[in-house]
C-alpha cells in the first residue's frame, strides 16, 4: 500500500486536508496528514528550523513503516517536501508540491515586509482569529468554495501564536531553487490560475527544472486548493498517483538483468 503524507501551510494544520482524508483513504491510500511541530497537538522542535522540521518527518515516515512515502505538501507544506526529500531522499517515493515555490524570494526589504505583515498584528496585541480573518479571504479565487474558505479560517485562527510566529520565521530562510534539477523522484505540481502568493507563473519555472515533472493549473483556483477546490484538486492529484502507480508496477516485475 502507497503512503501519502499530507503536509499543511502555515496557517493550516491537519484539518486542511479532510477532504482528502477522506477521499484518498476511499481509493485505498494510506493518508496521513502531520501537524507541523508546535501545530496542533505536535510538540514544538527546537531550534525551529528547516534541519529539526525535516527531522521531525522523517520520525513520521518512519514511525508509518519505514517506506518511501508520497509527500503532498501545501504552500510552507511544500517547502518542508522539499527539504525532507534533499535531506531524506531514501523516504521519500514522489512529490506532489502545491500552491508552493523553491524559495522564500524577494531579498531582505521583502522578508522584513512579509514579516511584519503577519507577525505585526500579533505584536499589536490582535489574536489568531483577527489575524486569520484578514489573511485567509485574500487566498481566495474566482471560484472558491465559501465554506472551504471558512474551513481554512477557523484552522488558522486555532493556531498558538507563537508556532505561528517561529513559522513565518522559519519561511524567510528556504531556498531550493538551485537543487531542483537534483529531484529524481516522479513529481506533481499543482497550481491555481488566481493564486497570487504561488502564481502559476513561478510553479511553472519550477515544473521546467525538475525532471520528469508535471504540472496542473487548477482555473479560478486561489490558494488554498486542497480546501477551496477540493474535487478538482482530488482528480488532479489522482490522476497522477494512477500514472505513477502503473509505473511502479512495471518497475517492480520487470526481471533482473
Amino acid at each position: 500500500m502507497t503512503n501519502l503524507l499530507f503536509l499543511h501551510g502555515l496557517g493550516g494544520g491537519h484539518h486542511a486536508w479532510d477532504a482528502q482524508l477522506v477521499h484518498f483513504s476511499t481509493l485505498g491510500y494510506g493518508a496521513h496528514a502531520w501537524d507541523q511541530p508546535g501545530y496542533g497537538h505536535s510538540a514544538t522542535v527546537e531550534p525551529y528550523d528547516l534541519e529539526q522540521v525535516s527531522a521531525a518527518l522523517a520520525r513520521l515516515i518512519d514511525s508509518l513503516g519505514g517506506e518511501p512515502v508520497v509527500l503532498v505538501g501545501h504552500s510552507m507544506g511544500g517547502l518542508i517536501a522539499q527539504e525532507t526529500y534533499f535531506r531524506h531522499p531514501q523516504l521519500v517515493k514522489a512529490l506532489a508540491l502545491c500552491f508552493t515555490s523553491a524559495a522564500f524570494v524577494g531579498g531582505s526589504d521583502f522578508a522584513r515586509q512579509f514579516i511584519a505583515e503577519r507577525v505585526g498584528p500579533l505584536d499589536e496585541g490582535r489574536s489568531m482569529a483577527d489575524l486569520a480573518a484578514q489573511v485567509m479571504p485574500t487566498h481566495r479565487g474566482s471560484k472558491s468554495d465559501p465554506a472551504g474558505v471558512e474551513h481554512a479560517r477557523r484552522i488558522m485562527a486555532g493556531i498558538p501564536p507563537e508556532t505561528y510566529r517561529k513559522a513565518v520565521y522559519l519561511l524567510t530562510t528556504f531556498d531550493r531553487r538551485a537543487d531542483l534539477p537534483r529531484i529524481a523522484v516522479p513529481t506533481l505540481l499543482v497550481a491555481g490560475s488566481d493564486d497570487r502568493t504561488a502564481p502559476p507563473a513561478i510553479m511553472a519555472s519550477m515544473q521546467k527544472k525538475i525532471p520528469g515533472s508535471e504540472l496542473a493549473v487548477l482555473e479560478g483556483c486561489g490558494h488554498l486548493g486542497p480546501m477551496d477546490q477540493p474535487g478538482p484538486f482530488n482528480a488532479a492529484l489522482e490522476r497522477f498517483l494512477r500514472k505513477m502507480a502503473g509505473r511502479w508496477a512495471a518497475t517492480e516485475t520487470m526481471p533482473a538483468r
